[in-house]
């Protein structure tokens, strides 16, 4: 662990030393076939309370070199974007590569991208129904910046254009799980041993990693009508998460999972709102009987937001999950299990105002569960010091009654952090 450490740590610090000389020679960085961004963030953060389930206080202390690199050509275009750091809140070194793809137009009413890919769609803020795209609820968790709440896809992404409708295509040909809280840098909730748990019952799961035997298939059908975004959706695959249990191997699963749903986004009284359902079709329980794979949910999402006053902007959404066959689940609920609820209520509030001529951003996001009796809360202060330099400083804090609750359960892991950036 040492040694692969020390040579994260010489990675990053030639990678310094790089960019202290593109930076001092502009010149250089013009004369490059391609090109090049990126940017240097070092970022720590701190538990605000003990932990029983976890072995240090901090949650993050890292310094993590991004460098992008981007070269278009009259026939396709190049991307890679990748992420060398070392955190300390670990004691490890990685390479994280978000990005790694080709893109081109072999028809003018189509464009392919192949290869490693950040994916997205729907309406949310915070909050998917029919984005089944990887997240990592690691990084949301722990103050790292918003980008890495996407995790990336090995995939291949088509999209056709046409006067009337629009089609989005996603191949994914081995599955890609979410980077999901698994115990080694914070504590959940373990249903099976029925408290809370961390490093001392950290997550392994039973792997579905088959090439195109675990594949998934994501549409996305869209069109405007007078300024209005309609879009239908599809999905194919398994559960991000590990949200099943397989009893004889004594190990979480990803349970096979379709989507289908829609949504619509446009203008509403002053602002913008949006509307989205959809229904998620649990294949390995379609009945509900089996206590250890999730229920069949109706999840519904309705949202809107709107400039309160100069520079100041508020949002509000309303999440709602239904589970389906609610009577055969508490039937076969296993004696001692913890009940969830029918319906599952989550309201959430974004305020962001801008001072300094907009150099200082203040926000809070907060989500409120009534179901749950929980709440989460991401308060944040953003300053841009120069065109290269910025800095923040923020919190993630979880209130919650009930351990089994999905806010609630992260009470130990409440944290404050801080990062400063410089891009290049």
């Amino acid at each position: 662990m040492r040694s692969f450490a020390s040579r994260g740590v010489i990675v990053i610090i030639l990678g310094i030393f790089l960019m202290l000389l593109m930076g001092n020679t502009p010149i250089a960085i013009a004369q490059l076939p391609f090109e090049l961004h990126g940017f240097l963030d070092a970022r720590g953060g701190l538990r605000t309370q003990d932990d029983p389930h976890e072995s240090k206080t901090a949650t993050l202390g890292e310094t993590r070199l991004q460098l992008h690199l981007f070269k278009a050509l009259d026939w396709a275009k190049f991307r890679i974007k990748s992420d060398f750091l070392y955190d300390g809140a670990v004691e490890g070194a990685d390479v994280d590569l978000r990005e790694a793809n080709v893109l081109f137009t072999p028809f003018e009413f189509m464009d392919l991208k192949v290869g490693r890919q950040i994916l997205t769609w729907g309406t949310g803020d915070y909050l998917f129904i029919n984005d089944l795209f990887p997240k990592d609820y690691n990084s949301f968790f722990i103050g790292r910046d918003d980008e890495y709440l996407k995790a990336p896809s090995n995939a291949l992404k088509a999209s056709f254009y046409t006067t009337t409708i629009n089609l989005d295509f996603v191949y994914t040909p081995r599955f890609n799980p979410d980077r999901f809280i698994d115990g080694e840098r914070l504590s959940y909730f373990n249903p099976q041993l029925g408290r809370l748990a961390g490093q001392d019952a950290a997550i392994s799961p039973l792997k579905r990693d088959g090439w195109f035997e675990d594949s998934e298939i994501a549409l996305r059908l869209s069109r405007d009508i007078k300024g209005y975004g309609l879009a239908l959706y599809g999905y194919n695959g398994f559960r991000k998460s590990p949200e099943g249990y397989d009893p004889k191997a004594g190990k979480p699963t990803f349970p096979r999972l379709s989507v289908y749903g829609l949504s619509v986004r446009g203008k509403v009284w002053e602002g913008i709102g949006n509307f989205e359902m959809g229904y998620y079709d649990s294949r390995d329980d379609r009945s509900g009987e089996d206590p250890f794979i999730p229920n069949s949910q109706f999840r519904l999402l309705a949202g809107y937001e709107q400039e309160l006053a100069i520079d100041f902007t508020g949002g509000v959404q309303y999440y709602l999950e239904q589970m389906l066959d609610y009577g055969a689940y508490k039937r076969t609920l296993p004696r001692g299990s913890h009940a969830a609820d029918e319906f599952r209520h989550v309201i959430t509030l974004r305020l962001t105002k801008l001072l300094m001529y907009q150099s200082l951003k203040l926000s809070l996001f907060a989500f409120y569960s009534p179901s749950d009796q929980d709440v989460y809360t991401r308060p944040n202060i953003h300053y841009r010091i120069s065109d290269h330099w910025s800095g923040e400083v923020g919190a993630n804090i979880f209130i919650g009654e009930k351990d089994h609750t999905f806010f609630g359960q992260f009470k130990d892991d409440t944290n404050i952090y801080l990062g400063l950036r410089w891009s290049f």
